[in-house]
């Protein structure tokens, strides 16, 4: 689903990388979000909670390193004009391609959260 939206963000290898690639992120939010969470809690309190974000950002970059065929790039967004707004074009480094990454990631899990509870 990100592949759709990000272009930084390739998946290779067919729907076997897709399984295997929501089973371990599957596993990393199950086992290690928990455990992170507990570790940057003083942070996150600093921060009011916005530090907590930053952890789907540190997930997503340990899926990247463990599943191979998952690659977050830097990419250069094209612009957007709608309704009278403008969005210029811009580059955006891999940092920033991880972070908008989670963003839509967080997205998507509060919808499908929201649609199964439903």
């Amino acid at each position: 689903m990100l592949t759709m939206f990000i272009p930084g963000v390739k998946i290779s290898g067919g729907i076997t990388a897709y399984i295997i690639a929501g089973a371990a992120l599957t596993l990393l939010f199950v086992i290690l979000k928990p455990i992170l969470g507990i570790i940057t809690l003083p942070l996150s309190f600093v921060t009011l909670g916005t530090f907590s974000f930053f952890i789907n950002v540190i997930i997503l970059y340990i899926l990247t390193i463990f599943i191979t065929n998952i690659s977050i790039n830097s990419f250069e967004f094209s612009g957007l004009k709608y309704a009278g707004f403008i969005i210029p074009k811009f580059f955006v480094n891999k940092f920033f391609a991880f972070v908008i990454a989670s963003f839509f990631l967080s997205i998507i899990f509060t919808f499908l959260t929201w649609l199964i509870k439903k």
